[in-house]
């Protein structure tokens, strides 16, 4: 498996995290879907820097904590992306679900996550 598929897979679990993040906090808890997002991403932000760093890429040659705040910045930039186009589509499609917005907004992210990862944060 080639380390576009990996990352993909990688990509796959962290939506899975993301969504079930979100499903559980908008289910168990007060918050909106917009606060319950930003708790989910950064939950699924931890799983994935886990599966890349041991599966897609391997660990880089810097310190867990310093590797572990290149992948937390440009996962946060990314992030603010994916969470944006969630807030868009779920202001111009108010019956759009929470979790069909959230597929859609990591999808339009993925590029520039692997983008930032192979080059900022694990480059060889």
């Amino acid at each position: 498996m080639g380390r576009l598929a990996r990352f993909v897979f990688a990509g796959a679990v962290g939506f899975v995290a993301d969504a079930a993040a979100l499903w559980l906090l908008l289910a168990v808890t007060p918050l909106g879907p917009f606060v319950a997002r930003v708790l989910s991403i950064g939950f699924a932000l931890c799983v994935t820097w886990q599966i890349n760093r041991h599966l897609t890429f391997s660990p880089s040659r810097r310190g867990v904590a310093q590797e572990g705040a290149r992948y937390g910045g440009v996962g946060i930039a990314t992030s603010i992306v994916n969470y944006l186009v969630y807030c868009a589509i779920l202001f111009a499609l108010p019956a759009m679900p929470p979790l069909a917005a959230l597929a859609i907004a990591s999808l339009v992210a993925m590029a520039l996550s692997f983008l930032g990862y192979s080059r900022l944060v694990f480059d060889r």
